[in-house]
């Protein structure tokens, strides 16, 4: 499918201010697209929309808002369509994690976890792929990880809500065939962002030797959503291992996983 079929088309990007949300930005304003950038920080959101709209010419909005909040995605749906905008391209981006024993990490910290992780992620989607499906166009990106492949001790939660988010996608996509929109899941292993740092650990072995740039996770991304695949892992190595672990009894899947992410 040519890139260009997303040229003058409306993407809005969530966790945009970092990391891959960055990188996916840059990749869509490559391909034409206008851009709802949203994240916490509005500093950081507006030295992005500075430098796309500086390289790419694309129009850029931004909307500080905390994703967190249960209300959230109905606000920001609200706010796009009082401003006349439709979503042609979604990215669901915002997520972290969050490293430790599952007894040890504080409630509150992981709730917030798993309400931006799956909540908000599945929410936006229900809000957003009514309107894709009544103009017969869309794409949707859901950030998943490697880790939803596997049970992961140390990101217990976080690995499981990445599993969510892994298997409704491709669910999606499926109830999605009969029309022209589709959702996409990309489940990258470790990428140099800030995820390490919000997660509170120490690259280990395993991380240092694995670790993808995220402009390349992100043009894998979004080369597999243009061609409207249920899913992709970025870096052959990485697909390999989620690969094998389905003939891994799930007692050694995770026994392999603990160790990945302790081996120093």
């Amino acid at each position: 499918m040519n890139k260009h079929i997303l040229s003058g088309k409306l993407a809005l990007v969530t966790g945009a201010s970092s990391g891959l949300g960055v990188d996916f930005a840059r990749g869509l304003a490559e391909f034409g697209c206008n851009l709802v950038l949203v994240a916490r920080r509005e500093n950081r959101l507006q030295k992005v929309k500075e430098s796309l709209i500086n390289d790419y010419g694309v129009e850029v909005t931004v909307i500080p808002m905390d994703l967190v909040q249960r209300e959230a995605p109905q606000r920001l749906y609200d706010q796009l369509t009082e401003m006349d905008k439709t979503v042609d391209v979604l990215i669901n981006n915002a997520g972290f994690g969050l490293h430790g024993e599952f007894v040890d990490i504080p409630w509150e910290k992981e709730g917030n976890m798993l309400d931006l992780d799956i909540v908000t992620l599945t929410h936006l989607t229900k809000l957003f792929v009514k309107d894709m499906v009544a103009q017969n166009f869309g794409f949707i990106m859901q950030v998943s990880s490697i880790g939803a492949y596997q049970p992961s001790p140390t990101y217990a939660t976080y690995s499981a809500a990445k599993s969510y988010v892994l298997y409704f996608g491709e669910a999606l996509n499926y109830e999605l065939r009969n029309v022209n929109v589709s959702c996409t899941v990309v489940s990258p292993g470790i990428t140099a962002t800030e995820f390490l740092q919000v997660s509170g650990q120490k690259p280990t072995l395993y991380q240092r030797i694995m670790m993808m740039k995220s402009a390349d996770v992100t043009q894998i991304g979004l080369k597999a959503m243009l061609k409207r695949r249920s899913s992709v892992v970025p870096g052959w190595l990485n697909a390999f291992i989620a690969f094998l672990t389905r003939f891994m009894p799930r007692r050694v899947s995770a026994m392999l996983g603990y160790k990945l992410m302790t081996m120093q």
